[in-house]
């Protein structure tokens, strides 16, 4: 397990979770505890479409806008979930990136990163249930 991933699980911070998962791969997140996190938390359940973007992420747009204040910029591992604000997409990143203005951090993966490039066509977004 990547380093930073781990650190965030035993902080435990945050029990924000939530599950992508179309007609046969699943991904659970753990959002981080940031106002755009909090955000799209508060919108799910989803039924929503997913999209490809460039050769390292998928993308979908949640109803309504993500408050990206006190939110950390994105960087880094695949397996995380970030949001671009100047588009209004939650990213979902299945290969490394870099920083770039206007992403933001939600989250990492901590099951199913590996599905993260097979998802397509309508995907649900829903809270994981203690």
């Amino acid at each position: 397990m990547h380093r930073d991933i781990q650190e965030f699980i035993e902080t435990g911070e945050d029990k924000m979770q939530i599950q992508v998962q179309d007609n046969s791969h699943t991904v659970v997140f753990m959002l981080n505890n940031s106002a755009a996190a909090e955000s799209l938390y508060n919108q799910l359940p989803l039924k929503i479409r997913v999209e490809n973007y460039g050769n390292n992420e998928k993308i979908f747009y949640p109803p309504t806008k993500l408050n990206t204040s006190n939110t950390p910029s994105a960087e880094g591992p695949a397996d995380t979930l970030a949001y671009f604000e100047p588009w209004g997409n939650v990213v979902m990143y299945y290969g490394s990136f870099g920083r770039y203005r206007g992403l933001y951090d939600l989250g990492r993966a901590v099951s199913g990163g590996e599905n993260i490039k097979n998802l397509t066509g309508e995907i649900s977004v829903a809270k994981v249930s203690d």
